[in-house]
């Protein structure tokens, strides 16, 4: 297995999914090559905590009399 050359679906940049990583993948049986880079993984999971956490309604302010 060797290193390859992925293209990041959110901002369209080249990263390296790394034979490492590929052999993490295969041991955890996923099927399917990371479709972001690490940056881009970042800021969705960054993105899906934050609505997450509107919608249960953390980080509101509270109001106090």
């Amino acid at each position: 297995m060797a290193d390859k050359t992925l293209v990041c679906k959110d901002c369209g940049n080249e990263f390296i999914f790394s034979e490492g990583e590929q052999q993490f993948y295969a041991e955890k049986g996923f099927e399917n090559e990371p479709l972001r880079c690490k940056e881009c993984r970042i800021a969705r999971k960054a993105q899906r905590n934050n609505a997450r956490a509107r919608s249960t309604g953390f980080n509101t302010p509270r109001i106090t009399r």
